[in-house]
């Protein structure tokens, strides 16, 4: 049994294949959309100032996830290869790694929140109901994040052997947790105290908690195609170094919107408060459409992963193809709703006229950008399958920093909020350029030369 769902990712027909590995993938990724929407939504019933501290702790919340992701990136990559090599033994011991480094990750974050946070929020408010608030929930969210991390890595390990269905429910496990404690601890129902902002980080926590420890069971004591064992656990340096050879820049790649976020929070500041909270407010919206394209990543890459791993350029390719065209109906779809119901969705947040009057048109700009990171997407998703991070890595440098944050202080200063938001298509545009020019160079060095046989087409 293990064998076959093992061979799958060799066997199946594609178009079946990427479904069935994707759509758990993808409801996963929708759950954790809604939960993040909804945390947001109850935190904007507190107050505008509520909103606005999570908004200002939001760049520290994408570093914190950009390291999880990064190292479970490098794992899904390494492990996915090492199986398509038929090579067990080093697929455990990488999952093995996995874990403990997502436990020495989880600790650095905790000495973070500890000595950064304050600092943070005095660089970007004066206002102490803004900043107490932040502080709170920096402090929680971020400092308990070794949770998050193992949880995280557990499911990226299982993900790798082509099991799609056991981190859905890992990750349904832990949003439900979430979604029924946020109005329980933030306005004290059921004889709970009530929390406030404090509430909707504790129930994030324990949201997250419960997930670990399902994934735990999940990677731990059920059969895969390798064997974690902690016990003895020896560290070893180079399979450190092949999981961090994909992870770093990963990391770094999804770090950077971190710094990008900040950025754009210190360039909108001074034009108004309310964009900063609207920005806060689109990343959370955003999630829906691109959660689903990252959860139809998730399932493809460990596809292309194995088939490069078995040199099957044919299979590489049918995935590329099929992942590619199911990225671009989902954006589309998105670019179609930002632009017809923008109303609609800040409305959800307790919106204000200022909200609106700021928030419209940052909505329909920036989701003109979204056909264009389909491809993007898609294209780190192979970078990272064969053992290219650093490609994604440079892509999101130009993107992030080299052309929305110039881009948008130059648009501010000439057209104040109303062009300010252009920067993002204007930068998805130089990505999908450079994208598809390192596209191209891998392709011909290291994927036209793949000549396995063409199996189960």
């Amino acid at each position: 049994m293990e064998q076959i769902q093992e061979n799958k990712m060799g066997t199946m027909p594609m178009g079946r294949l990427i479904a069935s590995m994707a759509m758990p993938a993808i409801i996963s990724m929708l759950i954790q959309a809604l939960y993040n929407i909804i945390d947001s939504i109850f935190v904007a019933q507190i107050g505008q100032e509520a909103l606005l501290s999570v908004s200002l702790a939001f760049p520290l919340q994408i570093l914190q996830i950009a390291v999880a992701v990064g190292t479970g990136v490098g794992l899904n990559s390494l492990i996915s290869r090492r199986l398509g090599e038929g090579e067990h033994e080093a697929a455990g011991r990488a999952a093995s790694h996995g874990i403990v480094l997502a436990g020495i990750s989880g600790l650095v974050f905790l000495l973070l929140a500890i000595f950064i946070t304050k600092p943070y929020f005095h660089a970007f408010t004066n206002d102490p109901v803004v900043f107490a608030g932040g502080v709170t929930y920096t402090h929680i969210a971020i400092g308990l994040s070794v949770f998050c991390m193992i949880s995280i890595s557990a499911e990226k390990c299982v993900q790798a052997t082509g099991n799609m269905v056991m981190p859905m429910l890992q990750n349904l496990a832990g949003a439900i947790t979430n979604i029924i404690l946020d109005p329980i601890l933030i306005f004290g129902l059921l004889g709970a105290p009530k929390l406030g902002i404090a509430g909707a980080a504790i129930a994030t926590v324990i949201g997250q908690s419960v997930s670990m420890v399902i994934g735990l069971i999940v990677l731990l004591h059920k059969k895969h195609a390798f064997t974690v064992t902690l016990r003895h656990f020896r560290m070893r340096a180079h399979t450190v170094r092949e999981i961090y050879q994909v992870g770093i820049p990963s990391i770094v790649m999804q770090a950077i919107a971190s710094i990008m976020v900040t950025g754009m929070n210190a360039i909108l500041n001074p034009l108004s408060t309310m964009a900063v909270s609207v920005l806060g407010v689109y990343f959370k919206l955003q999630s829906f459409v691109f959660m689903p394209v990252f959860g139809l990543t998730q399932g493809a890459m460990p596809v292309m992963g194995y088939n490069f791993g078995a040199r099957n350029r044919h299979r590489l390719q049918g995935a590329y193809r099929i992942t590619f065209i199911a990225a671009f109906c989902i954006m589309l779809a998105g670019t179609v709703l930002f632009w017809a119901a923008p109303q609609e969705l800040l409305r959800m947040f307790n919106a204000t006229d200022e909200m609106f009057a700021v928030g419209v048109p940052a909505l329909r700009l920036i989701s003109l950008s979204f056909v264009g990171a389909a491809f993007g997407i898609v294209n780190s998703t192979v970078f990272q399958a064969v053992g290219h991070g650093v490609s994604s890595l440079i892509v999101s440098v130009a993107r992030q920093l080299f052309v929305i944050l110039p881009v948008a202080f130059v648009l501010a200063r000439l057209g104040g909020l109303t062009v300010v938001w252009l920067a993002f298509p204007v930068a998805e545009i130089v990505s999908c350029l450079l994208s598809f020019w390192l596209l191209a160079r891998i392709y011909h060095r290291e994927i036209k030369p793949l000549d396995a046989p063409q199996i189960g087409e």
